[in-house]
């Protein structure tokens, strides 16, 4: 009966096609509008490492004034002092661990044709790549022996490896980063972060890192961090002072493997600041937070409120072309209201004309949510175009194409459930007479 329904509906369209181009138009618009803000939403908000986002942790320490917190609502900075996070890494107490800082550098290359450049970094320690899991293209990440040596190595991304080198192996060859050579041991395949959680205090969709320093090389160069920078006090003048200093400029992560693992560790730094406090630092109460990938993102809202404004917005807009569809269908319904009679009058029940028009509802809904998925396209695309910070959020997957079709269907469903119902209330011989 199914097949037969579906007939006499697209019968029925073919009928009136203004009448059925004005409702596919109506819920493609509102279905293309929803699903562009959405599929922003819900790729932003996304784990971006599901199989193992609950055993990394941010750490904070609140090192900050006594006077006042860092955030107005008690939460502590969202980095750690140099000497914090050396003391951290020195212990050892995490399954893995990582300090981390964004480093920007001039890149001179071997290919006279190509003119410097610069290039944004990462400075580390080895256990990132153990961590947060970026594929290998050539060769492997340094090891700890060379992070105890200050090793003169770099990690490169795939685009700086094929602007520099044409995408070959370039493991073992030489680049030259502010007028030192570094020898490349390893090269990243393309990674795809949707944000890079990692770093959310310098931007989750700030451009991706281009190369990665051992965190020991760095600082024995006296490289500064080119991302954020807070302090409550003077630093003091010069390098050892601005190292011992209280300013904040630093990521650190940690793996923790198990609950009890977890536990393990905030007790050992509630014992690190204790003793700090001690030494005359750390004025505020004890704060210290160890927030696993997704409660991080969440922390530093990487879905923005505005975001999440013009989703209602777009689902809003969706509604208005619903209630345009239900007049429409409503209209088209009434003036069928002979051929319903006619139908009732040859035997037909409530539940045949009932699941006839909602066979026809679910066709429009279809139809829009196909034209709705290609518009949804073009307006992910306008987003990439206006929106370069979002470039790696707006585009479909399959669940976002899935949920397009789904949401085109039932939304035309639920808007012709009132003309259907109006439908089947049709007197045979009302309609029958003469």
């Amino acid at each position: 009966m199914f097949a037969y329904y579906l007939q006499l509906g697209l019968r029925s369209l073919r009928r009136n096609p203004i009448l059925t181009a004005l409702m596919v138009a109506g819920i493609a618009l509102g279905i293309a509008a929803s699903m562009t803000t959405l599929t922003v939403l819900h790729l932003m908000g996304s784990n971006p490492i599901p199989w193992k986002s609950d055993k990394l942790h941010y750490v904070q320490l609140d090192n900050w004034s006594g006077d006042q917190p860092y955030y107005d609502d008690g939460r502590p900075p969202d980095q750690v002092t140099y000497q914090d996070a050396v003391a951290l890494m020195k212990a050892g107490k995490a399954d893995k661990q990582a300090a981390m800082f964004k480093l920007s550098l001039p890149v001179q290359p071997e290919n006279k044709d190509l003119k410097p450049f610069q290039a944004l970094g990462r400075v580390t320690y080895s256990d990132f790549f153990a961590m947060f899991e970026p594929r290998f293209r050539y060769g492997a990440p340094w090891n700890h022996d060379q992070d105890e040596g200050h090793a003169r190595v770099v990690v490169l991304g795939n685009d700086i490896n094929e602007k520099l080198f044409g995408g070959q192996d370039s493991t073992g060859r030489s680049v030259r980063l502010n007028g030192i050579d570094y020898t490349i041991v390893g090269v990243l395949d393309k990674w795809n972060l949707r944000s890079r959680y990692y770093d959310l205090t310098n931007g989750a969709f700030a451009d991706p890192d281009e190369f990665f320093m051992p965190f020991t090389t760095a600082i024995d160069l006296k490289q500064r961090s080119t991302g954020n920078n807070s302090c409550w006090k003077s630093s003091g003048d010069g390098w050892d002072a601005y190292l011992a200093s209280d300013c904040v400029w630093m990521q650190m992560w940690v793996q923790l493997d198990s609950p009890a693992r977890l536990a393990e560790y905030k007790s050992f730094l509630d014992s690190y600041v204790n003793e700090q406090k001690k030494l005359g630092r750390f004025p505020r109460p004890l704060n210290n937070r160890l927030l696993d990938v997704t409660e991080w993102m969440k922390d530093q809202k990487v879905v923005s409120r505005d975001m999440e404004v013009q989703t209602g917005l777009a689902f809003a807009f969706l509604v208005v072309c619903l209630v345009n569809t239900i007049g429409l269908l409503l209209a088209k319904f009434t003036r069928k209201s002979g051929e319903i009679g006619l139908r009732r009058a040859l035997g037909a029940s409530r539940r045949d004309v009932f699941t006839q028009f909602l066979v026809e509802s679910g066709v429009v809904g279809l139809t829009g949510g196909v034209l709705g998925l290609m518009l949804t396209g073009l307006g992910l695309l306008a987003v990439r175009a206006l929106y370069s910070e979002y470039k790696t959020v707006a585009s479909l997957d399959w669940a976002m194409v899935a949920t397009t079709i789904v949401l085109a269907v039932v939304s035309a469903l639920l808007a012709g459930l009132y003309p259907t119902w109006r439908a089947c209330r049709v007197q045979p011989a009302a309609q029958l007479k003469v």
